[in-house]
């Protein structure tokens, strides 16, 4: 039996400016991305892949087409049920950890749940068990100073899924991080996505990091130019 459908872009258009200056960034995709998929996003600078992934994570809107979310027309919601969307929903990861400086591992992976507004002693128990779901438990008075690139980028992750989100939106999640750290964040977004079936979908430009997930969709000039499913998730 097929997977619910979560993401579906039904000839979605994204137009930038007018008259000349005017320039499509998305130009008619059609995309569908079932629960539990782990999906990379390629393509060239311009290409649409970051202004997708934007869309998908509902922080842009299109100007054409229809982007449906959990069979919610998620482009015509306003900014604050957008907001809303988000917060029960998506998870995000982005490459420069977007960690608070002076606060703590666990303080950090809490802040989703107070704009939630989780009482503080149901606060913290998450935010250990999610530190603990990234391989950080002992780690969570430390600051992202006392901490490796690595260990940040865990502590990220660790902040997207303490609220159990349905999707998660991961730009460029290695882009700051050497080889070898880079293969071990690949290996947990592995594992939280077969373990859990959360649903990953990941902006990259390196191919081996791309190769982690099931399947990768590359776009070129506003267009999808390849739908790719790995020999392991077709069979």
């Amino acid at each position: 039996m097929a997977r619910p459908l979560l993401i579906s872009f039904d000839k979605v258009w994204k137009t930038y400016g007018e008259g000349e200056a005017r320039v499509n960034a998305l130009a008619g995709v059609d995309v569908a991305i079932r629960q539990g998929e782990f999906v990379a996003i390629m393509g060239p600078s311009g290409s649409g892949k970051s202004t997708s992934m934007n869309i998908i994570g509902c922080l842009d809107t299109p100007s054409a087409g229809t982007y449906s979310f959990m069979g919610v027309d998620a482009g015509r919601l306003d900014r604050a049920r957008r907001a809303t969307l988000r917060n029960l929903y998506i998870g995000f990861v982005f490459q420069g950890y977007n960690l608070l400086p002076r606060t703590t591992a666990a303080e950090n992976v809490e802040l989703p749940l107070i704009y939630r507004g989780v009482a503080k002693a149901e606060r913290r128990a998450l935010s250990m068990q999610a530190l603990e779901a990234v391989g950080l438990a002992g780690r969570e008075h430390h600051t992202p100073a006392e901490l490796s690139g690595g260990q940040q980028q865990r502590v990220a992750i660790a902040r997207a899924i303490v609220t159990r989100p349905t999707l998660l939106v991961a730009d460029e999640p290695t882009g700051n991080l050497d080889t070898a750290r880079s293969h071990e964040i690949m290996e947990l977004l592995t594992q939280l996505n077969s373990r859990s079936g959360l649903t990953i979908v990941m902006v990259t430009h390196e191919a081996d990091i791309a190769a982690y997930a099931q399947r990768t969709i590359h776009f070129l000039d506003g267009k999808v130019a390849l739908d790719t499913v790995s020999l392991e998730a077709a069979q």
